[in-house]
């Protein structure tokens, strides 16, 4: 494994069980009726988090082997964060089926991170240090912002 991600995938790894523990253990009310500052539950904020690790997993492939590799698309500008929670009714997901979604999905993530080429791709040799285009798509950061967010 690259050395630079060892605290990624740790990081991860240690934040899973931690908050699979305090989703799974809220209660009914708290997860659909509470809204934090977008006027979002923390259902819907639950699968966003699913439809971000699904973004970044396609992002941390695509940088080992597209030809723009830190080039991807925004589904987050225009409204489309909404419309994806919207379309999908995380709103109306069975809860411990949305947690376990989360959970695996992110575990998912650790292990392709662990399993990334040291070796980069001519692409991104060419503009730079794999590292620095990890930085874009930091799993765990994103991670801590959006449970922080949660509980806000």
């Amino acid at each position: 494994m690259i050395s630079e991600f060892i605290p990624v995938v740790e990081g991860i790894r240690s934040l899973v069980p931690e908050w699979e523990t305090r989703l799974s253990g809220l209660d009914a009310a708290v997860i659909s009726e509470g809204r934090n500052g977008q006027g979002r539950t923390i259902r819907q904020i639950t699968g966003h988090m699913v439809d971000s690790a699904s973004n970044n997993l396609h992002r941390i492939v695509h940088l080992q082997y597209g030809p723009d590799p830190l080039h991807f698309p925004n589904y987050a500008s225009g409204g489309n964060n909404d419309r994806w929670i919207a379309i999908q009714n995380f709103q109306n997901e069975e809860w411990s089926l949305l947690v376990e979604l989360w959970k695996y999905s992110n575990l998912h993530i650790a292990h392709v991170i662990e399993n990334i080429d040291p070796q980069p791709t001519p692409e991104l040799t060419n503009i730079g240090s794999f590292e620095k285009a990890w930085r874009l798509i930091d799993g765990q950061c994103r991670l801590r912002k959006k449970q922080q967010n949660m509980v806000k």
